[in-house]
């Protein structure tokens, strides 16, 4: 970990949260809000990318990232739908009407080329979050 990191983690505990204590349930809550929260962007895109080098659906990409861990769209499955026409209309996804009128998402030329940018951001940003945290 970054050396500021460590100071400020270091700092942090010595003041800000020496008197802090919390219970069982609060600190559960606050894992879930940190397992939700850590999923960037990037992370995202990237995983969207890598699925669909294979023809899905978006049904079967929200079945596919669920079981990944990411819960960003656990709740709220439009979001996932909205990222995706965003994809397609930045050109990283192509799609495909299906005769049963299902619609195929599949990656671009052009996501295939930022698909290495995206996993090389989204492992370095999960892996400096994942070192604060643990120390």
């Amino acid at each position: 970990m970054e050396e500021r990191l460590k100071k400020l983690r270091k700092s942090m505990k010595e003041t800000t949260f020496r008197n802090v204590n919390f219970t069982e349930d609060q600190q559960e809550s606050i894992r879930k809000a940190i397992s939700k929260s850590d999923e960037s962007d990037e992370m995202i895109y990237s995983a969207i990318l890598q699925l669909t080098t294979v023809e899905k659906t978006g049904y079967d990409l929200a079945k596919v990232i669920l079981a990944r861990g990411i819960k960003r769209f656990e709740d709220n499955e439009g979001l996932l739908y909205t990222l995706l026409h965003l994809m397609e209309q930045k050109g990283y996804l192509h799609i495909r009407w299906g005769e049963e009128g299902a619609k195929y998402y599949r990656i671009s030329e052009k996501g295939r080329k930022i698909l290495p940018r995206s996993e090389g951001k989204a492992t370095k940003k999960k892996l400096a979050l994942s070192e604060l945290l643990e120390g």
